[in-house]
């Protein structure tokens, strides 16, 4: 490789930029600050939320508080890394703006009311007996016995592991649903 005025330019440039962003944001002193703050703290091993990949993560927590949030080197999958919104996992924990009861908006209300679980999840169970009893077939237009409801759908996602997809779909074909789909779907 010939070594030309231009090349010792870009180079000396790079060189230059990496050894200005050390001294305006010097990162082994943040690194140790924060390693600082994390002691006494216990480390879970934990796996993030967002989608099917289910990359590794270390929570430090102390007095049941989450301290940091970092990728799992060990973990086999991500390898430590992470995509930029399992980097905001933290956020999804820890933020002001979580969402921590059900909401419940009733027909022509135009505002959203915090309920309590048990009285959502029995609403929930109502509807959907109603409307399956309500479109409930025995029999197509053929008079085959297909003993199915059409007039509800499911759509899941790509958070559920193997055994919860499973315990799903026993349940959402007990009900007797036909219109099952998952945005993890190939």
């Amino acid at each position: 490789m010939k070594f030309s005025r231009r090349n010792f330019l870009k180079l000396g440039g790079s060189l230059a930029s990496i050894k200005s962003l050390n001294l305006i944001f010097p990162l082994n002193k943040a690194s140790n600050s924060i390693k600082r703050s994390l002691k006494g703290s216990k480390v879970i091993n934990t796996i993030c939320c967002y989608c099917a990949v289910q990359c590794g993560f270390k929570a430090y927590v102390k007095n049941n508080k989450i301290l940091h949030l970092e990728g799992d080197e060990e973990h086999p999958v991500s390898l430590g890394q992470s995509c930029p919104k399992g980097g905001s996992l933290k956020q999804l924990i820890t933020s002001s703006n979580r969402v921590l009861k059900p909401l419940y908006r009733a027909a022509g209300a135009d505002k959203w009311k915090e309920v309590e679980w048990d009285w959502i999840l029995e609403k929930i169970a109502k509807k959907i007996k109603e409307t399956r009893d309500k479109t409930f077939k025995i029999k197509n237009s053929q008079g085959n016995i297909v003993n199915r409801t059409e007039g509800i759908a499911h759509y899941g996602g790509g958070a559920l592991d193997n055994e919860e997809c499973y315990l799903l779909q026993k349940w959402l074909r007990s009900l007797g649903l036909v219109y099952i789909e998952s945005q993890s779907r190939p």
